[in-house]
């Protein structure tokens, strides 16, 4: 009786733990393949119709500088407007982003509540008045010199979708902060450029990322959750569509400075991505079922463990006292050292990202901590809440 409750609960931990693994493992090696040649982007073909939207709420400290990145970027390119769209805002965002350069469009509505919203009247705007693409720029971000032209060019040259490299940094020295960043690097740069080795869709992240009209006439934009990037990317691919993958164009955001504004932030990604799980496992599964085989990846991601939590299943799987089981997490814990040695490998430090990882099991237990608060996050409630961040970025270019 003792063995078999062991080898069923060795079980439950290897079956919740799977789709990460498979993930992990898929995307991880992919992207250690050598790169994939590309032809250069047409350069006959620069002046696309193209409208930057950043939807902003309440970022009147950072919304100039996000503006006056994006016009030094989009600097002697045609056919470019910049927007802004102030969306229930309650200071000064409207006039900071229009000193800096860009169009505002004042968007209050108490019912519709959400960056979903936001982008939703943003795009409809840029769309109505000449835009052949949107792409989107968060307001609390810095972009390199070369995103725009190198966004324009691709679409240009054919693509229907782009995501550019995003990253976001800890905007302090704390263990939890630059973990959580080389966490989101291996999420926003590893995943990514597996993905597009695999020629699969690389995925929508939020921010950073271009989509054309003939795709959005095609797969509207109706996506309001907590996390209406991942929601909108399950629309595409079920669609049958495909994002490409611009690693050479960066955007580069803050982390929230404070650690309750950390807790936040993560409980509303962590609980949104369950609340995803929840809606989209079983039609993704049903269409893996038919044969569109394809999905098979993006089934996994929606349906895997925040990593923190799985190398916790991990861990507790070792210590059951079935040989196969072990066997089974010691492997998955090797997949995930391998990703988490790409993501540092792809980070400016390193040696000094190794050491950090000494910190990694008490990140563990802080994100541990959190699951009441995601579970609660869980329900995709998609109000604004905005977090206190850093206003220093190091350098990009």
């Amino acid at each position: 009786m003792t063995k078999l409750l062991f080898l069923i609960i060795g079980l439950v931990l290897a079956g919740l733990t799977l789709p990460l693994i498979t993930e992990l493992f898929l995307v991880t090696v992919a992207g250690l393949l050598p790169r994939r040649r590309r032809q250069s982007d047409a350069a006959s073909l620069p002046d696309f119709p193209l409208a930057i939207v950043m939807p902003s709420h309440n970022e009147e400290i950072h919304v100039g500088r996000a503006v006056s990145s994006v016009v030094a970027s989009a600097a002697g390119l045609r056919n470019i407007r910049i927007y802004t769209v102030a969306h229930n805002c309650s200071d000064r965002t409207a006039e900071e982003a229009a000193k800096a350069g860009a169009e505002v469009l004042v968007y209050n509505d108490p019912e519709a509540r959400g960056k979903g919203y936001a982008l939703n009247h943003g795009f409809a705007h840029a769309l109505a008045n000449g835009a052949e693409a949107v792409m989107v720029i968060d307001a609390d971000s810095i972009i390199s010199a070369n995103l725009v032209g190198l966004v324009q060019r691709r679409l240009a040259a054919g693509a229907d979708a782009v995501q550019c490299r995003y990253e976001m940094e800890s905007a302090n020295d704390k263990a939890n902060g630059r973990l959580a960043a080389l966490a989101l690097r291996g999420f926003n740069v590893i995943r990514p450029r597996g993905r597009q080795q695999l020629g699969l869709s690389c995925g929508i992240l939020g921010n950073g990322f271009a989509l054309t009209k003939r795709l959005l006439d095609r797969v509207p934009y109706d996506a309001f959750s907590v996390v209406e990037d991942l929601e909108y990317h399950i629309h595409l691919v079920m669609a049958g569509s495909r994002v490409q993958y611009i690693e050479e164009a960066h955007v580069l955001a803050s982390l929230p400075a404070s650690a309750k504004g950390e807790t936040v932030q993560r409980s509303r990604w962590e609980g949104g991505r369950f609340y995803a799980a929840r809606i989209w496992f079983v039609p993704l599964l049903k269409q893996v079922l038919r044969g569109r085989l394809r999905l098979i990846e993006p089934m996994c991601d929606v349906a895997g463990l925040p990593m923190a939590f799985g190398v916790f299943a991990l861990l507790l799987a070792l210590l059951i006292p079935v040989p196969a089981i072990r066997i089974y997490a010691a492997v998955s814990l090797a997949v995930v050292t391998l990703h988490v040695l790409a993501a540092a490998a792809a980070g400016p430090d390193f040696l000094g990202t190794l050491r950090l990882l000494a910190m990694a099991p008490f990140y563990i237990l802080w994100k541990l901590r959190l699951i009441p608060s995601i579970l609660r996050g869980s329900k995709g409630k998609a109000d604004w809440v905005r977090t206190d961040r850093d206003s220093n970025f190091r350098s990009i270019s």
